[in-house]
């Protein structure tokens, strides 16, 4: 395996999910989970509360284990990977977006933004410029040297989403990113969502109890305890 040159290939999917199944003791919490996700498509995952959403993005990402099925990210099997292998793909080729934001507050605003490229050893010249293109791409720019806590709302979420795609992943997962947002800038932060993400033909996998957010995916799937379904 080699994490640094893992990006899949433009015909192959990002993630391919088989027979995925997650239990708590006696509990299952879902089963029989088939998901495929190409580059550059945009897939909503609604269900009820409870039912394991944010459970499921963890497994893409391998962030969590699982009781059964297969989990591969750009053709790399995460099941037969070590906890060292899975950070470093997940560190090269996953973006997260979350509704608490999850900025670090003593870091300002460019520092934030810049973490996963200082984490992936980018040369500091490549990293300004990166880091520059994303504060105006995302409509930061002049706030570079702001701490969190000088920011609203929208604005610290502009900051989660230009941190997930700094280092241009082929798969950002958004869970619930608008969940603290009024309407208006829940708008706006999904626009730029979308924007960016196809701009850089990225695979978009969101959780989201937002109808309004949800009818903007290519397609929606409904989580439930028997797998993933169509919902429209």
């Amino acid at each position: 395996m080699n994490p640094q040159a893992a990006h899949a290939a433009p015909s192959s999917p990002v993630v391919r999910v088989t027979g995925l199944a997650k239990h708590y003791a006696e509990t299952t919490v879902f089963s029989q989970v088939d998901l495929q996700v190409d580059p550059g498509s945009f897939t909503a995952i609604v269900g009820e509360s409870g039912v394991g959403k944010s459970t499921l993005l963890n497994c893409l990402a391998g962030l969590d284990h699982w009781d059964a099925g297969q989990v591969a990210l750009c053709g790399h099997d995460l099941g037969h990977a070590d906890d060292a292998q899975r950070a470093l793909l997940r560190r090269r080729l996953v973006g997260f977006v979350f509704q608490a934001f999850h900025v670090l507050p003593h870091l300002d605003v460019a520092q934030n933004v810049g973490l996963p490229l200082l984490l992936l050893g980018v040369a500091p010249a490549e990293r300004g410029a990166r880091i520059g293109e994303m504060l105006e791409a995302t409509g930061l720019d002049g706030l570079g040297t702001r701490l969190p806590q000088q920011l609203s709302g929208g604005q610290l979420q502009r900051v989660a989403i230009a941190r997930a795609l700094v280092h241009r992943p082929a798969l950002l997962l958004a869970d619930e990113p608008t969940g603290n947002l009024d309407p208006g800038t829940a708008a706006r932060v999904m626009d730029l969502l979308i924007s960016r993400t196809r701009e850089h033909r990225a695979a978009l996998v969101l959780v989201t109890h937002s109808e309004t957010a949800a009818a903007r995916a290519d397609r929606i799937l409904r989580l439930t305890a028997r797998g993933l379904e169509p919902s429209r």
